[in-house]
This record gives structure tokens, sequence and C-alpha cells, in this order.
């Protein structure tokens, strides 16, 4: 006889992770659902809160796709030419209008949480390897400098056709 074991995450969990979430430098924090980083099928929740910097990056693989949800909250995400330039934006919200985006391998993208207490809900092939899950773009800045606050707040706004105005 085989006993299944499902897990639930509910409501309870997702506000905690949000509350962690407000409370990390970073202005995220994740939930993975997957067991293990050698997964084959990544499945996790981000938390992320207004302000936190998504550098922009890419899955330099064919199988580097990546599926977002709109779980709560709202965050629009961003994805760009070789040289920063946008070339679509969706904006996404939990219960409203579109709910999802689909990212193909290859692309440079980024994402804003666009209210507090935004939640996605991200799904990718694995296995997860740090050191070359993603190529991060050379003409974003990098995570802790001071041009990313003003990244973050250009991303809020810009639109297809805009290039990040820093770009070398």
């Amino acid at each position: 006889m085989v006993t299944a074991i499902i897990r639930v995450i509910g409501n309870p969990e997702l506000t905690r992770l949000s509350s962690a979430a407000a409370g990390a430098a970073r202005r995220r924090k994740n939930l993975n659902i997957h067991p293990v980083l050698d997964d084959p099928v990544q499945r996790l929740f981000n938390a992320m809160e207004p302000g936190t910097y998504v550098r922009p990056h890419r899955h330099a693989r064919s199988e580097g796709w990546e599926l977002m949800l709109a779980v709560r909250g709202a965050f629009s995400l961003l994805a760009f030419d070789e040289r920063g330039k946008v070339i679509s934006r969706a904006d996404l919200e939990a219960g409203t209008g579109d709910a999802a985006v689909e990212i193909p391998g290859y692309v440079w993208h980024a994402a804003v949480a666009m209210a507090p207490g935004t939640v996605m809900f991200e799904v990718k092939p694995g296995p997860y390897r740090s050191l070359d899950d993603k190529d991060f773009a050379l003409w974003a800045p990098q995570e802790g400098d001071r041009a990313a606050a003003d990244m973050v707040a250009w991303y809020e706004t810009a639109q297809p056709g805009m290039t990040w105005p820093r770009c070398g």
C-alpha cells in the first residue's frame, strides 16, 4: 500500500514568507518546494518587496526557461536585448489580468516588485548549480552598488524601446 503525502502551502506560510522578505536586507526571500537543489524541476515561492534589486540576467542554455506566476501582489517582468534596451514588459497582478509569464532560455530579464507583499511562484528546470545558473548583464550595476536602487526605480516605469540610461 502506498501512502501519499501532500504538502499544502497556505496563507499563513506565505504571510510568514512575506514578513521574512520585508525584514531581509535584500527585500526578498524564497521558499523552495523542491526537496533538493539537484531536483530536475525547481519549484519555489519568491516573496519580493518593493525596492529589491534583481540584476538583469539570463539562463544561457536552451532548457533555461522560467515560468513565473503572480500569487500575491504585483510584479513586472522586463526582458532586455544584449545592450540593455527593454524589448518587452509584462505586468502581472494576482487575481486580475495577466497572471503568468514564461521566459525562454537565453533572454536577459529582471523582475521588479510593484506592491508590498508580492509573492511569485517560479518553475524552472533543474538541477540548480550556483556557478552556472545565470549570466549577469555587464551593463547593469552589481548587487550592492549604489546605482542598483536607481535601476529599480527605472524598472518601475521602463517600457519597451527604453534603454537603461547608464548602459555604457
